[in-house]
């Protein structure tokens, strides 16, 4: 049985990695921490793990000292030298934040306003998408989690990029999100009043994410990438649903480019490819690791469009993390993973 530590075991990602890794049948959790909790009881805090996993949030350094694999689920910023004390013990880090997701230094300074601390990591650090990304993932023990928008927006663009199908210099990605994706400290726009009866963008052209979405399909083109990223968020507690425009380069029908979505993901469990009678929806997805995606076409204007939802607690966030430590301890992805979304 691994020992697993989570550091940052307060916020919404770190309960859900609670959630899910007590339902691990190959690993324990050994340790949890908090900054502003220290010493005080997770169950207290989530009284849903009442009977079910009673622990005193620790420090991060007995966290680390605790554990074989850490995962880290905090702000940006703080996970860099977290990192270096992990990997130097030999240790494997999954990294929740935005420290590591971002290969030049310069958009991370641009973006984050901080410098890369221990460059070297950073060459070490693999982006952990395993549908797009799984054999690099194998060879590391650092990995850099995607964030719960970039998922979806990735998954639904990656095969029509790599294929040379859509003109990658305008790509528009509108996005739609559940409150958790704000995080677990409130602010002006995820007050209840504000939430409730209500839908509205932000951080409109300006979101954290961009860059990490041109990022990541330009691995998959020499061609430049450019996308308008609109999030927004709605009055749910979780899931993401993301609607991709993009001019295709060649005239083709609905039908055959999902016939090579379909192929592309055949051998992917957590990527359901639906037909044409079947829309995603976030309602389709919660509580689980799977991302939906359909395939449309605007023949009038010649844009592809694709629709793609995933719960961002799950396949955003934790679940995701969880099915990138399965690879790195060579487990069957789907462990602990096999949750069902619920019908109603």
């Amino acid at each position: 049985m691994k020992k697993i530590g989570i550091i940052g075991a307060s916020g919404y990602a770190g309960a859900e990695l609670c959630r899910l890794l007590l339902r691990h049948p190959d690993v324990e959790i050994a340790a949890v921490s908090s900054k502003s909790f220290v010493g005080e009881s997770i169950e207290d805090l989530y009284p849903v793990f009442q009977q079910v996993f009673e622990r005193t949030f620790e420090t991060e350094a007995a966290v680390i000292e605790a554990s074989d694999v850490i995962f880290a689920a905090l702000p940006h910023g703080l996970s860099q030298e977290l990192a270096y004390d992990v990997i130097r013990q030999g240790k494997i880090f999954i990294d929740l934040g935005a420290d590591f997701r971002l290969e030049d230094e310069t958009e991370y300074q641009a973006w984050y306003g901080l410098p890369f601390t221990h460059k070297d990591l950073h060459f070490h650090a693999v982006y952990g998408l395993p549908e797009l990304f799984r054999e690099q993932i194998r060879e590391t023990t650092l990995v850099a989690n995607p964030g719960c928008y970039t998922t979806c927006v990735q998954l639904a663009l990656a095969p029509a990029v790599a294929a040379g199908l859509i003109d990658t210099s305008h790509i528009i990605a509108d996005c739609k999100s559940g409150a958790t994706g704000a995080g677990r400290t409130l602010s002006k726009i995820t007050q209840f009043m504000e939430l409730n009866e209500g839908m509205h963008a932000y951080k409109v052209a300006n979101h954290r994410h961009t860059p990490e979405i041109e990022q990541t399909l330009r691995a998959f083109t020499k061609e430049d990438v450019h996308v308008t990223f609109v999030p927004h968020l709605l009055p749910v507690n979780r899931g993401i649903l993301a609607t991709c425009y993009a001019p295709l380069k060649k005239k083709m029908t609905a039908a055959a480019i999902r016939a090579m979505y379909a192929e592309r993901y055949g051998d992917e469990y957590f990527v359901r490819v639906l037909g044409e009678q079947h829309t995603p929806n976030i309602g389709n997805v919660r509580y689980s690791n799977f991302c939906d995606i359909s395939i449309y076409m605007d023949e009038r204007t010649g844009t592809l469009i694709t629709v793609s939802a995933l719960d961002n607690m799950l396949k955003g966030a934790a679940g995701q993390a969880i099915q990138n430590m399965n690879i790195l301890l060579g487990l069957p992805e789907r462990t602990g993973l096999d949750m069902i979304p619920p019908a109603f």
